[in-house]
This record gives C-alpha cells, sequence and structure tokens, in this order.
C-alpha cells in the first residue's frame, strides 16, 4: 500500500483540526470521565476545588448516547471541570442518598467551603463541609454544559 493520496491526507488534517462536527468519530485521546470507585475518592475530587458533573446512571442501550456525551464534555472542559459517571446499581448508597428515582440525572457539585458550625462531631478529626448542588436541567450536550455553567457563574475554562 503507498502514500495516502492527497485527498486522504487533507480529510484526515480536516477531521482533526476542525471543532464542528464533521461526521466522524471524534478523537478525544485519553478518556477524561472518571468512574466512580468511592465515596472517599469523591471526597477528594471534590477538594481538588474544581466544579464536579455527577452523572448518575444504570447501565442500558440508552444511556449509551449519554456517555458519549459525557466522555466529548470531560475533554472539553478539561482540566477545569471534572467529570464523573456513577453507575447506580454497583453504588446503590451513594445514589440513594441523592434521594431521586428517575435515572439517569446528573447534578453538579461545587466550592466546598468548611462548613460555620460543626455540629456534634464523635471525632475531632472529622471536618464538615458544605458544598453546593445544583441539579442539571439543561440540554444534555458539550453547548448544554457551557450554557449552564455560564448561568450559574461556575468557571469553566481558563482566562484568555
Amino acid at each position: 500500500m503507498g502514500e495516502p493520496s492527497y485527498f486522504d491526507r487533507m480529510m484526515s488534517h480536516l477531521r482533526a483540526t476542525c471543532k464542528y462536527y464533521t461526521g466522524y468519530p471524534k478523537d478525544l485521546g485519553l478518556s477524561r470521565l472518571i468512574h466512580f470507585t468511592s465515596e472517599r475518592e469523591f471526597v477528594q475530587l471534590l477538594h481538588e476545588g474544581y466544579p464536579v458533573v455527577v452523572a448518575f446512571t444504570i447501565r442500558t442501550n440508552l444511556t449509551k448516547h449519554l456517555d458519549k456525551v459525557l466522555e466529548e464534555s470531560a475533554a472539553a472542559f478539561y482540566p477545569n471541570v471534572k467529570f464523573m459517571r456513577v453507575e447506580c446499581p454497583k453504588y446503590p448508597g451513594f445514589c440513594i442518598s441523592r434521594q431521586k428515582n428517575e435515572y439517569p440525572f446528573i447534578e453538579i457539585f461545587h466550592s466546598p467551603v468548611q462548613a460555620a458550625s460543626q455540629g456534634r462531631v464523635a471525632d475531632p478529626s472529622i471536618t464538615k463541609y458544605s458544598v453546593k448542588v445544583l441539579p442539571f436541567n439543561y440540554d444534555q450536550s458539550t453547548y448544554g454544559f457551557r450554557e449552564f455553567f455560564k448561568r450559574h457563574g461556575i468557571k469553566y475554562s481558563d482566562p484568555i
């Protein structure tokens, strides 16, 4: 097999540099989507100071589109916003604590601050934190996430 033709080189360059959807699968590189493994890891992620978009899902054919949207959005907003996927059948306690009964749903966690009142704490080494949680009810797309971040004043990109 010889060298690729001029047309093939031009199309591959266009696919690599075009920011608009061209009908071909996007090369997003390494996955930036974080898969939930424990609440401890989630808390550590929150303490990094970045907003965390969490998708609470169950694995079905209907969530394949959502998975693609999350992958694309995670790549687009990296490293300023973290995206996490929780498979609720694997981690039911974490999902039930959100008190929702319709899946999938998305929530954005941001701005962790130490709680003003620590209340009664059994162990003095435990520190309580307050985190803002916003339900996501915009279009499930990279554009929808961008508009949501703008509306709620969440920093999603580096200043130019």
